[in-house]
């Protein structure tokens, strides 16, 4: 049913645009951080005191390399959070506007926008689910860019590859990785790296189909940040 009185209105956004792809470059050089510090730790190789889990709840302090591992991986933490935060606040603005462009509720009820990320299986495709829904509403009859599917094969490669994403090996786990089989570690920084990057060109795409329809909507003026074009209240 096309309700358009209970749609919510159009708003500009290319500033939440900015401020997610400015997130997820600082990201990716956060994760490249990490990745370099797996390398160093690679190199050191294994302490001769051995592991720093001794076994039978005892552990040997940590060396300088290892704590600094250990800030490295905390502020990775932080800005990850950060980033998501920033990418959903994106995220809600260009599926708000793709339901007012198509006068149509999502497929994805809104507790799915958070839900779909870490819900198990369920986490395998909803995120992309949403973001096809949103070029579909915002493009229709386009093609969905190649771009979306690259974005989301890197984060599922970086996800279940365990480089710190949702199934997370705590740090001390991903120390002894790094010291044992850092190939596959730097596969994963890699695959995180890569799909920060493809997220920041999902998030240009998607922004300019959405800013050239708002700008023809209003005879190619610029929407103040402040205002919205109004297709009704907010349902």
């Amino acid at each position: 049913m096309n309700d358009r009185s209970t749609q919510p209105p159009l708003r500009p956004v290319r500033g939440t645009a900015r401020v997610a792809v400015a997130a997820l470059a600082l990201a990716a050089v956060v994760w490249a951080a990490r990745a370099v510090w797996h390398i160093w730790l690679s190199v050191a190789g294994m302490p001769a005191a051995g592991p720093m889990d001794q076994g039978g709840g005892q552990h040997r302090p940590p060396t300088s390399l290892e704590d600094g591992y250990h800030i490295v991986s905390s502020v990775g933490g932080a800005v990850t959070v950060l980033c998501a935060a920033m990418f959903l606040n994106w995220l809600w603005r260009v599926r708000d506007n793709a339901r007012a462009f198509s006068g149509e509720r999502p497929r994805y009820i809104w507790p799915w926008m958070y839900l779909g990320w870490i819900v198990p299986i369920m986490n395998l495709w909803v995120p992309r689910g949403i973001v096809v829904d949103i070029h579909r509403a915002s493009a229709p009859g386009e093609r969905l860019p190649g771009v979306v599917n690259w974005w989301w094969g890197l984060w599922l490669a970086g996800m279940l590859g365990g480089a710190g994403l949702i199934y997370a090996d705590d740090t001390d786990d991903v120390i002894m990785r790094a010291y044992s089989d850092v190939g596959l570690l730097l596969a994963a920084d890699a695959a995180v790296i890569g799909a920060a990057v493809a997220c920041a060109l999902v998030v240009r795409t998607l922004t300019k189909v959405q800013q050239d329809r708002l700008d023809q909507a209003t005879g190619h003026e610029t929407v103040p940040a402040s205002e919205s074009v109004g297709l009704g209240g907010r349902g």
